[in-house]
């Protein structure tokens, strides 16, 4: 009898500073998924190397032209791609571009949201327009860093603020300057993983992290995360290193909860966003709730936001990646 199981390539790696932690994600999402139903691969990307992990431990290379790849002397094609690339050039648009070319449904949004929510200046900027309170930032360009002064960045930001690179899926290259003498080297730091730069307003408050995923029949917004940390700010160390403790569901005010709620919500539909999606938020003192970021591609692993809020949710990683997954056939 023929195999009637859809073939899901979970792709990951990709060519950003996080891509050792994209593995991470794609095993995550790996031992969630319903091999009952589905025949998984993991597929590799990095630079023009594209392989995917057969069955017996062995790999193949990957076909471009229509994705698909060799196993046991027989073509096979995928019928779906769960993209898991933290960064380029999964998280900016160019991989989602690919998939819509060779007509291969996937897991995020579409190249423009893509594109949009992976620049976090152009996204500000976006959301803005909508209603959404966003901090305060200046875009400092590669070859045109003379353009912004430091006096200005004072002036219109104020100290401290955080320095981070404008287009990346990461943690790298971000700094939290205290004193205008420390921001040419921050922004040298971030341009070495980014050739747009945002400085950013720093606001005091509670840091949390919220996913989101709508499908035809359901529409549901996942218990909050509260991330505390010692560290100046939720860098690399605490999010992969264990320096932060994230408490699910967030310690929050029944009115705060219910207005992040519907904030999360909301983006979701004017970015008109496709699975699962987590921003982020600071909360202020005064119960202002300021967006920091949107993450299309977030981390898989079992210890990762998503999977917490889903369990404090009481639902099954298993079923959430079934209900995604369907959604597009």
């Amino acid at each position: 009898m023929k195999n009637l199981k859809r073939v899901i390539a979970i792709v990951c790696g990709g060519d950003s500073s996080e891509h050792d932690v994209s593995l991470r994600s794609a095993q995550g999402i790996y031992s969630f998924i319903d091999k009952e139903r589905y025949d998984v691969y993991i597929v590799d990307v990095k630079g023009q190397d594209w392989h995917v992990e057969l069955h017996d431990g062995t790999t193949a290379r990957i076909d471009r032209n229509d994705f698909s790849f060799i196993e046991n002397g027989k073509a096979k094609r995928f019928d779906y791609a769960y993209i898991t690339i933290h960064g380029t050039p999964g998280e900016n648009g160019i991989m989602q571009g690919y998939f819509d070319l060779v007509r291969v449904p996937y897991s995020t949004s579409g190249v423009l949201v893509e594109a949009m929510t992976f620049d976090k200046f152009v996204l500000n900027q976006y959301l803005r327009g909508y209603g959404i309170a966003v901090a305060d930032s200046l875009l400092i360009r590669k070859g045109y860093e003379e353009l912004v002064a430091d006096e200005e960045i004072e002036r219109c930001i104020g100290m401290p603020c955080f320095v981070k690179p404008a287009a990346d899926g990461s943690s790298f290259g971000v700094s939290k300057v205290k004193k205008t003498d420390q921001l040419a080297p921050a922004i040298r730091k971030a341009m070495m993983e980014s050739p747009e730069v945002m400085v950013e307003q720093f606001l005091e408050g509670t840091e949390i992290s919220i996913g989101v995923f709508k499908t035809r029949e359901k529409s549901v917004v996942l218990p909050a995360t509260e991330v505390v940390t010692t560290n100046e700010f939720f860098d690399y160390d605490a999010k992969y290193n264990g320096q932060v403790q994230e408490i699910t569901p967030a310690r929050l005010s029944e009115d705060i909860t219910r207005r992040v709620r519907e904030i999360t919500s909301h983006i979701y539909d004017i970015l008109h966003c496709n699975g699962i999606i987590r921003i982020d938020y600071i909360i202020s003192p005064q119960g202002k709730i300021t967006m920091l970021e949107v993450n299309t591609t977030p981390g898989m692993t079992a210890t990762s936001f998503i999977p917490q809020q889903v369990r404090a949710a009481g639902l099954s990683m298993t079923d959430v990646l079934t209900d995604i997954i369907e959604n597009q056939f």
